[in-house]
């Protein structure tokens, strides 16, 4: 059976070790140093000015959203756009917030939304934010998309939690708006088992999603924006201030094992992309030829493409049952990513009213699936990958 994933994570073995003689000599393991350097490096290595670890990537969405609502830079009964093919948590935190969720239809091409989708939705309806999703690595005219968001005043956050490390016209994905969201989950190009983080380069929104990670109070802020505060709200810094909440929070913490993991891991990021990248294109060389079976999936545009699930939409549903009958038991394979959104149980239980029709998303959604790409692929199943698919 080839596998979605092999291992927790990158050199497992070599992590496993480092990571058990971090534990024992830790003499604190909630959040502190390990995950404020994590924040500090992966800032660096994203092109970021703030990076805020989160305990998941689903986390990072809905701290993003909590922090844009507690600034008042989103309103309950806004409306946002968000991507149709995604996962369940990019929708779920608009619809547990007051906001009103809007799904917008991907191309067939990209598997993502385009410049011209957004402008068919904008046409209807006026949108206060978008939170689009970079699917599996891929995307379609981002910069055209950032574009039309600043000419219309509509707030650009990117869900960048499975395309970590792809470029796009010389500019990582994840810096084309004003913040975006990361996972670092099991499955996802770089582990630390569970977590997330969330980039941006405006200072007060940093500040703000780190009073949204932890209760609402000021403890992981710098000591000049704690004085602010306490000034502000007039807060007995000797007693009182350490358990003042001064907004909306949660408690979506990480913990220091999480931050030296993900230390550990992060050395090998470029490592880990440039091989998966490798995989995909020796993959898609031959899979992606297939069209009379399969649609073809459009990635030249991109610079840099890092994948960590190989998607494959197939003509007919027939051809996907077949492929999933032929799958069993020699490869793990899954729906794409949450299918379409608007379709799912959850959606249409609190969504009523159906703002928009996604054709190309349930077409994704009903003859759609992937399979794992991931940094420890051999070439022997590599090329049993492209047997099973090809012939």
């Amino acid at each position: 059976m080839i596998k979605l994933i092999k291992s927790t994570f990158y050199k497992e073995t070599e992590t496993k070790k480092k990571l058990s003689g971090f534990i024992i000599k830790a003499k604190w393991l909630s959040f502190g140093r390990q995950c404020e350097k994590f924040e500090k490096d992966f800032s660096k290595y994203q092109g970021r000015k703030f990076s805020v670890m989160v305990n998941s990537g689903s986390s990072a969405n809905l701290a993003l959203i909590q922090a844009l609502i507690n600034l008042d830079k989103l309103r309950a009964g806004d409306r946002v756009g968000f991507s149709a093919i995604t996962w369940s948590t990019n929708a779920m935190p608009l619809i547990q917030l007051g906001l009103i969720p809007i799904a917008i239809d991907v191309e067939l091409a990209t598997l993502n939304v385009s410049g011209q989708k957004l402008t068919e939705i904008i046409k209807k309806y006026d949108i206060n934010a978008l939170f689009l999703t970079n699917l599996l690595g891929f995307c379609d005219d981002i910069e055209n998309i950032a574009k039309i968001c600043k000419e219309n005043n509509i707030l650009l956050l990117e869900d960048n939690c499975e395309s970590l490390g792809s470029v796009y016209q010389g500019k990582k994905l994840g810096n084309f708006g004003y913040a975006s969201t990361f996972s670092f989950y099991v499955g996802h190009h770089m582990s630390t088992i569970e977590g997330g983080a969330i980039c941006t380069d405006d200072k007060n929104l940093n500040s703000m999603l780190k009073i949204v990670r932890a209760h609402g109070w000021d403890r992981n802020l710098e000591l000049k924006k704690q004085k602010s505060l306490r000034n502000k709200f007039k807060i007995n810094s000797t007693f009182y201030s350490r358990y003042t909440f001064y907004d909306l929070g949660y408690n979506l913490r990480p913990t220091e094992i999480q931050g030296f993991i993900g230390n550990t891991q992060l050395r090998y990021i470029d490592e880990i992309t440039k091989k998966r990248n490798k995989n995909f294109l020796t993959l898609a060389s031959k899979i992606y030829q297939n069209e009379k079976k399969y649609f073809a999936i459009k990635y030249d545009h991109i610079d840099f493409l890092s994948n960590f699930a190989f998607p494959i939409i197939c003509k007919t549903g027939k051809i996907r049952d077949e492929l999933v009958a032929k799958c069993k038991d020699k490869v793990e394979i899954r729906p794409i990513v949450g299918g379409s959104i608007s379709e799912q149980p959850f959606f249409k239980k609190h969504i009523r009213n159906k703002y928009s029709v996604c054709k190309n998303a349930n077409l994704i959604h009903n003859r759609g699936l992937y399979f794992g790409n991931n940094p420890e692929l051999t070439k022997k199943e590599i090329a049993a990958l492209i047997k099973i698919f090809t012939s």
